[in-house]
């Protein structure tokens, strides 16, 4: 690590005590406490996520990830007997690739239930291919049936049963299969709220924008140096886009809800600052600096220190300004990351 990139790190570093990790999320969701910051006033107002409607600009678009959270985790016993714990990432070709807790053997066949086997065919970087010695119709029906609800590391020892974990880690509009981690920011969300956001005259639109293990992963040295980050894929439908384009034209402020929603918009932005209906993956890297085609405003949960999500968020609001509001959020005992409190900067 060059001592340059680890001054960077540092830049975006904060101490926090353990006890501010949220550990479990409010209930109800929307009693989350929200923390909003007006750039134009240079306002910060303490409440709650079921008041969101009153710090939003007028006739605002709210965009929100549907994805929905899969039980990516699941167990295999080695030909030694010893049982591993395996993340699902994704298919390539006919074989699953998987991050494992401890190593595995190139060539050596690992066991599911009592009659399943894996053939542990190669490993590239941390990445284990495994090529299934049955027949594999469905990824999501093997997972539904031998998986468990993936958490961040940092919620490893969540009191949290499987049936809580499998209901809370998911947002309320969760519908298109596909994400290791959660979407965050949109678990502060009730049909309550979106009802009365409606209600206010504010727009609901989604997008869809699978998380990756790289929203857990430490930032990377080549990541800063090429300004490209961890790969995920994303699908904005035309009726978003136009949706998004008549408001840009109108004048109406584009909320993003999670820096997941965010990268998906900008990535399909183009050089007009229109959005583009469009399928694929995106490396985007947001920071400091960076000309935003499309959101307006984010609302989003408090990250962990020296995070590529933190600088992200430092894009909409000085990174100086940024680690005030997280210190002033943790002396009004804010709960922090995936089960904490959330932030709209507007």
């Amino acid at each position: 690590m060059s001592s340059g990139f680890e001054r960077t790190l540092r830049r975006y570093d904060y101490q926090f005590p353990k006890s501010a990790i949220g550990t479990v999320p409010a209930s109800p969701r929307d009693s989350a406490k929200l923390l909003v910051y007006n750039k134009k006033m240079k306002k910060t107002t303490i409440d709650t996520f079921l008041n969101l409607s009153r710090y939003l600009p007028k006739r605002a678009v709210i965009v929100m990830n549907d994805t929905k959270v899969i039980p990516a985790r699941f167990f295999v016993t080695k030909s030694t007997g010893g049982k591993v714990a395996l993340l699902y990432i994704k298919m390539k070709g006919d074989c699953l690739v998987v991050l494992s807790e401890k190593r595995l053997t190139v060539g050596d066949r690992v066991q599911v239930g009592a009659t399943r086997y894996f053939t542990v065919l190669k490993k590239e970087e941390n990445h284990y291919f495994l090529k299934p010695q049955f027949k594999l119709n469905n990824i999501y029906t093997f997972l539904n049936k031998y998986g468990k609800t993936p958490l961040p590391p940092y919620l490893k020892h969540s009191p949290l049963l499987e049936s809580q974990r499998s209901d809370l880690y998911q947002s309320v509009i969760a519908r298109e299969k596909g994400s290791i981690a959660a979407p965050t920011a949109s678990l502060h969300f009730t049909k309550r709220l979106i009802t009365n956001l409606k209600k206010a005259g504010h727009e609901i639109c989604f997008v869809t924008l699978h998380v990756g293990l790289g929203t857990f992963a430490p930032l990377e040295e080549h990541q800063l140096k090429n300004k490209i980050l961890h790969e995920e894929h994303y699908s904005i439908s035309a009726k978003t886009a136009n949706s998004i384009n008549k408001a840009k034209k109108e004048g109406r402020p584009i909320i993003a809800v999670g820096t997941t929603v965010v990268r998906a918009l900008e990535s399909s932005a183009n050089k007009q600052k229109m959005l583009k209906a469009s399928t694929g993956t995106t490396h985007l890297f947001i920071q400091e600096g960076y000309d935003f085609k499309i959101v307006d405003g984010i609302i989003t949960n408090f990250h962990v220190p020296r995070s590529s999500l933190l600088m992200l968020v430092s894009a909409f609001v000085k990174r100086t300004i940024l680690l005030k509001l997280y210190a002033y959020a943790l002396k009004h005992n804010f709960k922090l990351f995936s089960f904490g409190d959330g932030m709209m900067i507007v």
